[in-house]
Order: structure tokens, then sequence, then C-alpha cells
């Protein structure tokens, strides 16, 4: 059974109803459990769960040192391409945005590679645009093997691909791949995908499916925070981690939480945008992490320095530092427009201050694959 069956079973009218139901007794109940069901998730999400946010962010942050201890993973994004074929009205790769395009040759790929290898990270995210015609599989392929010759860990944020591509990228050294969703709510989803591939919301849904069954090592989902309203949509998130973790339990799931950002656009936006507060954001946390104790959390620079640095006892277990949303924006700086903004620009040595200053310990090695 697919992912999309599970969903076609739940009804948002009757999610929401059920959150609305939520006691307090039922929060209270939940917080002497070590272990939740999807039932207590949901509540956990609810309105009267954000009464008790303190006390469900302690029981996170328990939950998060027993599984994962205090260190936290860094890493850092590497754009080798922004030409797109899709037209998805929240991001600034718009094929219909009037932004300057461009993408790195071989050579420039392996510059950007030596500038960022300096810092001591040794875990990147490899991202394109979405354009097969501009970065076909064998492109990013000879990208992977360049770039495990200065790291350990090789991630792939780029198109979704059928499972013998990512079986051929898994060859050349991926070791995980992330995607998003973006919204599992179909309507949603139409009205903000109008035109290219990406308007396949199954192919895209059944994706990680596809990547773990090639043999990656690591799987990370989320959705954009702000398209849906974000307890349906956090709902639907945790499901789906959950269920991936079930059906390939030798794979590490992680699970990304970005909130919508400022763009660069030369089109007028007509999406919905739904409010997200860092009292919710702390709620979907913590919330997650009781839910899926074995789930790593990702806390993009999409949120500011202070609001990272306070979300690291919560339950953080990886982070990303010196990032740049630019193609080559770490040493080649050639002429191209941001994916979006960040609101932390720290450098990966002061993103190491922080995390030492608030008592954990920061991994640029991932000691596994030595």
């Amino acid at each position: 059974m697919s992912f999309s069956k599970v969903l076609d079973r739940l009804d948002d009218k009757k999610i929401l109803q059920e959150i609305e139901q939520v006691s307090s007794n039922d929060i209270i109940n939940i917080l002497n459990k070590d272990q939740i069901n999807e039932k207590e998730f949901l509540q956990l999400l609810s309105p009267e769960g954000a009464k008790y946010i303190e006390e469900i962010a302690q029981n996170s942050r328990r939950n998060s040192l027993k599984h994962f201890g205090k260190a936290i993973t860094l890493y850092t994004p590497l754009y080798i391409s922004n030409y797109c074929v899709n037209r998805c009205l929240y991001c600034s790769f718009n094929c219909n945005n009037s932004i300057m395009r461009n993408k790195l040759t071989l050579d420039e790929i392996r510059e950007e590679a030596e500038e960022v290898c300096k810092t001591g990270i040794k875990h990147v995210l490899l991202l394109t645009g979405e354009s097969k015609i501009h970065s076909p599989v064998e492109y990013i392929k000879d990208s992977v093997q360049i770039l495990r010759d200065y790291f350990q860990s090789v991630v792939l944020e780029v198109y979704p691909m059928d499972t013998d591509e990512y079986v051929q990228l898994v060859g050349a050294g991926i070791d995980g791949v992330t995607i998003y969703q973006e919204t599992y709510d179909r309507e949603i989803y139409e009205s903000v995908h109008i035109k290219g591939p990406k308007r396949d919301y199954l192919y895209r849904l059944d994706t990680p499916e596809r990547a773990c069954s090639a043999g990656v090592r690591t799987i990370n989902i989320g959705a954009l925070i702000g398209l849906n309203d974000w307890r349906i949509e956090i709902f639907k998130v945790g499901l789906h981690a959950k269920y991936i973790s079930e059906k390939f339990p030798e794979v590490e799931i992680g699970i990304s939480l970005p909130r919508i950002k400022g763009i660069s656009s030369t089109e007028k936006l007509s999406y919905k945008y739904y409010e997200t507060n860092d009292r919710d954001f702390v709620q979907i946390l913590a919330a997650l992490k009781l839910f899926l104790p074995h789930c790593s959390i990702n806390i993009s620079t999409r949120e500011s320095k202070s609001m990272r640095e306070n979300l690291i006892p919560i339950g953080v277990n990886k982070m990303s530092a010196g990032v740049s949303t630019e193609v080559g924006g770490h040493k080649v700086n050639k002429s191209s427009d941001k994916q979006f903004e960040i609101s932390d620009e720290s450098s990966v040595e002061d993103v190491i201050k922080m995390i030492e200053r608030v008592g954990y310990q920061p991994v640029l090695k991932d000691w596994m694959l030595l």
C-alpha cells in the first residue's frame, strides 16, 4: 500500500474537529507516556496542547537527549544550478520569473567543494532547480563523484527521479535524498504548482520510497510551512515519516521544517499564506519529537540565529551553516538570484560557537562512515 492510500482515508474536517475536542486531561495523560500514537500526536498539535508548550518542550528535550545525545550534525547547501521548468508560486526559481539563471561547470563545482571543505564541513546538500534538461542525471552523477573527493556525505535535493536513476546516484556516492512534498493537500498543491512535472502530486509523494528502494542511507522529508493549516500539514508529515520508517527500517528518517521566506519574483503571487508564529513552531518541533523519537529534526537558516539557538535544546539534531542559496555562492560567485532569503548568515565557525555555547557538540564528520 502506498502512502497515498493512507492520505485517502483522512478527512481534514474531521481532523480539525478532533483537534477542537482535545481536553487538558488528554494532554496531561500524553505527557506521562514514553511513546505516543497517531491520535495523541494530533492532540499535541491542538490549541489545548499549546497551553502546555513548556511541558511538551521539556519532554521533547528528554526524548532527543535519549536518542541523539547532545550531537548536532552540521551541513552546507551547495547550489550548482537554478534552471527550473516548474512554475511554483512560492519559489524564486519559478520558470516564469525573470531572474538570473546559471549553472556551474564541473571545474567550478570542484572550486566550490574546495572552498566549503576549508570550513571543516564534511556533509553537503547538493541542490539544483528542477530541470532535467539543464541538470541531467549524468551531470548530477559527475557532480556527486567530484564532491565525494571532499565530503563524507552527499545528499541530493533535486528533481524527483525513477528508482533506476537513484540506483546510479547511490553508486556514484550519494547517501541521502531530501524531497519535500511542499503540501499534502491536493487542491492547494495544484493551485501553487501551475506548470511543469512537479504538478504530478503522486509521483512526488512516492519519491522517498523509490529512493529508499535504491539503497539510500537517509531520507529527509517535509512540508513548506505556510501553504496550509500547519496542524493538518504537520500531522500528515508525521504520518508520512512513520510510514517510511516502518516500510524501510534500515533507512534514517529526517524531517525538515521550512517556513515560507521572502523570494525574488516578477510574477504576482496568488496563494493564501497561513501564518505560523514562533510559539507554533516550537509546538510543531516538540510534538514531532515525541511522536517520532528516532527521527532527526533539521532546522535551516530560514530561521533566525536566535531562534535556531533556542530550538537546539528542544530537539534539533541537524543544522545548516555557512549558507548561500545562490549558484556558486561559496567561491565561484556566478551571477544568479537566490532561491530564498536566509535569516541566519552565520559562518560555520559562528554556528559551531553557538552550538557549544548552548552546551551541545557540533559534529562535522560522520564517524560511522570512517
